[in-house]
């Protein structure tokens, strides 16, 4: 059983054959079903060469071949924008915020989250600095709210599992509970990762790391920038 994407992308490649004995591009295929990225199409031609519709040939660029066709589909197909009900799906919106997409629609919402430079989980580092990038991530990783990522050098936090290298993701937020994994701006010119513990009238930069002291500062030398809600790492 082929979803709505799967069986248009498929008539899409066969018809393309049938007139130019060339498969399409990816560019060609993400116009054609009004998808936003080629990761969609990725998805979409793997999800067909496991069911045994496609096949890639190997050590040659663009080379997809139709193995079969769905029973219900009769040998003279049209391209996908004919196809009966077509209609595309387009994500829109901004940072936090994710349009559903329509119930055909084979490539999950994602959002938006920039990069905004390197955090120090170590030695001080300047502050937060302006958008590098920006990820795509799905909502689920993020929940509900305004969010930043950070590249992060030191080892500092190494014992809550978060290591030089790792990329944190961040909630946007001013205020933080005793034991949050917290962004932190000291005297407004250093950027941090570390564990928020309140003492008293103070508050306290704690590492997970015990080579590095935990830095004790008046509130008011101390702005919360956001809480730790997940963490990327590449292998």
């Amino acid at each position: 059983m082929l979803t709505r994407k799967q069986y248009d992308l498929l008539r899409f490649i066969h018809e393309r054959l049938k007139e130019t004995g060339v498969p399409p591009s990816f560019d060609e295929m993400k116009e054609a079903l009004d998808l936003r990225s080629k990761s969609g199409i990725h998805r979409l031609i793997t999800a067909l060469e496991e069911r045994g519709f496609i096949r890639r040939l190997p050590n040659r660029a663009r080379a997809l071949e139709v193995v079969r066709l769905p029973d219900s589909v009769a040998p003279g197909l049209a391209s996908p924008r004919a196809a009966r009900g077509f209609s595309p799906s387009v994500i829109e919106g901004s940072l936090g915020r994710v349009r559903p997409p329509a119930e055909d629609e084979e490539t999950a919402p994602t959002v938006s989250v920039p990069v905004m430079g390197r955090i120090a989980a170590g030695t001080p580092i300047s502050a937060i600095q302006s958008r590098s990038h920006t990820l795509n991530l799905p909502p689920e990783m993020l929940g509900s709210g305004e969010h930043f990522a950070l590249e992060v050098r030191g080892d500092s936090m190494i014992e809550a599992g978060i290591l030089d290298g790792d990329t944190v993701l961040i909630r946007k937020c001013d205020s933080a509970e005793t034991g949050d994994i917290v962004v932190a701006l000291v005297d407004d010119e250093e950027a941090t990762l570390k564990r928020l513990r309140k003492k008293g009238a103070s508050v306290a930069l704690e590492a997970a790391n015990p080579t590095y002291e935990t830095r004790i500062f008046g509130p008011d030398r101390v702005r919360i920038q956001g809480r730790l809600v997940g963490l990327m790492r590449r292998y």
